[in-house]
């Protein structure tokens, strides 16, 4: 009989085997300190950092750091209770109109984490009679959300649109259905076919939600995301996103034309049930807000610049990397040894990345992610094509 344990037992073995190949944990590493946005000292090692979600580069922006000190005098450290409770602060508020703003929609709903925001919304839209069509690539927050709910949940293959197509056709006839799409996955780095995938889902019936998570401030003329980039902001129905990447704080929004979705307040119990976002938080990230609705076209080209010089390195040296180049770059490895192997020699280069095991990709995969900020150097960026370089030449001596 399988002990209540055994799962814990199991990935600790697969953590052991991870940390004994090189002695060192790339699933812990310990950031001792931070240096900038696009340096830090981790174990006692000076490295670039390639493995942050911090496009724009923005984690300290004077003007956002100084409005957090602000908050903290005036409004202390946290609200201790939710918005239904004792948290909903004019602060709150205050966000929401700028984000909605932002987006040139009229209503917006903020949440504590960019994981809330999928979980909460997405379990309380949709009931038993009802279905959510999401990519099978989707975020693991977008299936938490799913779980939480009564819905149907049905999945098509990633980005393909007619795979999409033909399961909407397969629906019910007058069905509640609400179709889940991200601008960029956060993986392999590729946008979705959002202006195709819309108009299926509009011709069906369909609602559309997009998750903007790592495409604020990334894609469209304004910052606005994939959607913006694709012509479709007056029909997609509610925009989800984060603060922990392009803003570089934490907490995760909501926005919609639809006066209904105010009413997710009642219903969303990542909403009702937990402590609202703390005071500084919102202050630094309307700050950073205002910063991008102002210079995110500099900050934008910036960061397509950088993208412009990792991006082609690593397909020419001979990485497999995702289907197309944007600031998220997922290096597939052939396995998890030669995973490990290659990310070792990047951080003894002096280049920091994510390592990506399952469940956060499929079984038996390995995948190194890398994130281009705008922040990066000339410098930093010779120094992160340089460490590719010697992890390629390791690999083919090791081979």
């Amino acid at each position: 009989m399988a002990d209540l344990l055994d799962k814990f037992r199991n990935i600790q073995k697969v953590h052991q085997h991870v940390v004994g190949l090189t002695g060192r944990d790339p699933l812990g590493a310990p950031f001792e300190k931070m240096l900038s946005p696009t340096q830090a000292v981790i174990d006692g090692k000076e490295c670039v950092l390639l493995g942050s979600n911090n496009y724009l580069g923005l984690t300290f922006f004077d003007e956002a750091i100084e409005k957090a000190k602000t908050a903290l005098d005036v409004a202390g450290t946290g609200t201790t209770g939710s918005r239904m409770a004792n948290g909903s602060y004019i602060g709150h508020k205050a966000l929401e109109g700028k984000i909605a703003d932002f987006y040139n929609m009229k209503h917006c709903l903020l949440f504590t984490t960019g994981y809330q925001a999928n979980v909460g919304f997405l379990s309380a839209i949709a009931g038993k009679d009802d279905y959510i069509i999401i990519d099978a690539d989707s975020h693991a927050s977008i299936y938490d959300g799913c779980k939480l709910g009564d819905a149907t949940v049905v999945r098509f293959r990633h980005n393909n649109v007619a795979d999409l197509e033909r399961r909407l056709k397969k629906l019910p006839e007058g069905s509640n259905k609400l179709v889940v799409i991200e601008g960029i996955y956060s993986m392999l780095g590729d946008r979705a076919p959002l202006k195709e995938f819309v108009r299926v889902s509009k011709e069906n019936g369909a609602y559309v939600m997009v998750d903007e998570a790592h495409s604020l401030g990334v894609l469209g003329e304004n910052g606005r995301g994939l959607l913006e980039e694709a012509g479709v902001e007056d029909q997609v129905d509610f925009v989800l996103g984060t603060f922990s990447k392009s803003v570089g704080t934490i907490g995760g929004f909501c926005v919609s034309n639809h006066s209904e979705v105010e009413n997710a307040r009642f219903l969303a119990r990542a909403y009702m049930f937990t402590a609202s976002t703390p005071p500084s938080i919102v202050a630094s990230a309307g700050a950073t807000i205002d910063h991008i609705k102002k210079n995110g076209k500099e900050l934008m080209k910036k960061l397509w610049d950088n993208t412009a010089v990792v991006y082609p390195a690593l397909k020419e040296l001979g990485f497999k990397v995702g289907p197309e180049m944007t600031p998220v770059i997922g290096v597939a490895m052939p396995s998890l040894e030669e995973g490990i192997r290659v990310w070792n020699t990047l951080y003894e280069n002096g280049v920091y990345v994510n390592m990506a095991l399952p469940p956060a990709i499929p079984a038996g995969k390995c995948l190194l992610r890398c994130s281009v900020s705008a922040a990066h150097t000339p410098e930093q960026l010779e120094t992160v094509v340089k460490a590719f370089t010697a992890a390629k030449h390791a690999a083919e001596a090791a081979a």
